[in-house]
């Protein structure tokens, strides 16, 4: 979960994440333990065989802020509206490929839940779980041949991909991560805070085309100030970015060794603005990042939007 606490701070979290395409179990340590049912979608959807892998699954910057930092004790729901506008195919060395327009939608509602006593063995640690219900819309339009593909759905809470079509929201494939979130406050008043967010992806093979992806490193962080304003009335913004790396080839029967060996790389800088109102358990969050240096793969920006509320 990537929104301030409207209550409860923790100065630094751990998280071990071992994770399917339909399922999580997620485990987050320090003064928190946290057991989840969760839902791994597809960032970028192929709309062919997966020959050319273009990201890894996780959508970037969404935990760019708080990334250590759990909700109030309770039920919590939360909704993040993520989109990824590209309009650059760059090469192996940064060089333009083409141009036209790649755009990911998703809506992310996540469903949290926090226990309100800690477990004294465990040094009052806190059991949570959560469930996220994604929805995604893709487009993929080249300026020279037109519309390419295109997709929406319930991205991978169940398989809607075809080999060879041009509509899927599915990858087809299983994913495992491990991830890690961390938060750490700079003062005695928790001001000034550094969050980083941290995920391995480790990927299966794709159903139909036997194409096995290269995995993956992704890296959501910021640095941010909070301004305390009113009573009921904070406002933290600051610095915000994201990276992602191919760690390892991709394989498969039609993959050749160019392809194999391109892998691709995101970076990406930007600004994080969220209002938090402690007193009604409930935030509300803006970020913008700009792409920049990537490789093999599309370039653009991102516009994220989420909210929160504890009852």
């Amino acid at each position: 979960m990537t929104f301030p606490s409207a209550g409860r701070l923790w100065r630094h979290r751990w998280t071990v994440v071992v994770a399917s395409s339909i399922s999580m179990t997620h485990i987050t340590g320090w003064l928190i333990i946290s057991g989840a049912l969760l839902v791994i979608f597809s960032l970028l959807v192929p709309s062919a065989p997966l020959k050319a892998q273009i990201r890894g699954v996780y959508p970037l910057g969404m935990s760019a802020t708080n990334s250590g930092v759990t909700p109030d004790s309770g039920f919590t729901y939360s909704n993040s509206f993520l989109s990824y506008f590209r309009d650059e195919l760059r090469g192996l060395n940064g060089e333009v490929l083409g141009i036209g327009r790649n755009s990911v939608l998703m809506d992310m509602n996540n469903f949290v839940w926090v226990k309100t006593k800690g477990v004294k063995a465990l040094g009052g640690a806190l059991f949570s779980a959560s469930a996220t219900l994604p929805i995604a819309n893709n487009s993929l339009t080249s300026d020279v041949e037109g519309a390419l593909s295109g997709g929406g759905g319930l991205a991978d809470s169940y398989y809607q991909f075809k080999a060879g079509a041009n509509n899927n929201v599915g990858s087809a494939y299983w994913t495992n991560c491990v991830s890690a979130g961390e938060t750490f406050y700079l003062t005695s008043s928790k001001t000034t805070a550094i969050s980083a967010f941290e995920m391995y992806e480790f990927h299966g093979t794709q159903q139909g085309t036997n194409i096995h992806p290269g995995q993956t490193f992704d890296l959501d962080y910021s640095v941010t100030q909070t301004f305390p304003l009113e009573q009921d009335l904070r406002l933290q913004l600051g610095l915000a970015g994201y990276g992602q790396w191919q760690t390892t080839d991709k394989n498969g029967p039609i993959v050749t060794p160019t392809q194999a060996a391109a892998h691709y790389r995101v970076n990406a800088l930007g600004f994080a603005v969220n209002v938090v109102l402690p007193v009604r358990k409930a935030s509300l969050g803006v970020k913008y990042f700009r792409e920049f240096l990537t490789r093999s793969t599309f370039q653009g920006y991102s516009l994220q939007i989420s909210g929160a509320i504890t009852f």
